[in-house]
């Protein structure tokens, strides 16, 4: 069965509920049929510096999105280990559910990083972008896409941008807070809290 599915990426240490009301206002508003959370081993773009172990950065997103349906944890860029790339992941998700139509969920910051990415020409022709505008965010650059790839890719792209009001959350924010001895109440699913507190973690975090 084809569909429409979403791909949402990073490292979630820890995932917080910024990152699901992108993951919910990107599912309502594409009308997806599915979306599949995938947590980063290492992003090409970032130092290696997550404060949880990639087995826990996983078992928390999947603590988070337990029971909805449409919503999947994939753990093929941990599986996979060393840097991950995000054309890679897509083609994987290609061969694996042949058919279906791709969306990859970012942030409007994203957009005018493309240039720097592994092989981006070759990632917009996989997936459409979709980026996500909060309300405080300035008008997205679509320039940039249109200087790699062609006009009919960066319409699409623009048809696919994700709205939603700006929500100040942040998981540095969460770790320091946890490293203060200060509650994450309202920050995080309560599932996820707990398993902060059992596994012992952000107590020294930067």
């Amino acid at each position: 069965m084809f569909g429409k599915v979403g791909i949402l990426g990073g490292s979630f240490d820890p995932i917080h509920y910024g990152h699901l009301w992108i993951a919910n206002h990107a599912f309502e508003q594409l009308h997806l049929d599915s979306l599949r959370i995938i947590p980063a081993a290492q992003s090409p773009l970032k130092p290696i510096n997550s404060h949880a172990d990639a087995r826990c950065r996983l078992e928390m997103t999947q603590l988070a999105i337990s029971g909805i349906d449409q919503w999947t944890v994939d753990d093929c860029e941990i599986q996979r280990g060393g840097t991950s790339f995000t054309l890679d992941t897509v083609l994987h998700l290609r061969r694996q559910f042949p058919g279906n139509q791709w969306y990859l969920i970012v942030g409007a910051d994203s957009v005018a990083s493309l240039p720097l990415w592994h092989q981006p020409e070759e990632l917009l022709r996989c997936v459409t972008l979709a980026a996500v505008q909060r309300a405080s965010d300035p008008p997205i650059d679509y320039g940039v896409i249109e200087k790699l790839a062609d006009a009919e890719v960066a319409k699409k792209c623009r048809s696919a941008a994700v709205t939603m009001p700006l929500i100040s959350l942040s998981s540095s924010d969460i770790r320091q807070r946890i490293a203060a001895g200060r509650n994450i109440r309202f920050m995080t699913p309560s599932a996820v809290q707990a398993y902060i507190a059992s596994a012992n973690l952000y107590r020294h975090a930067q």
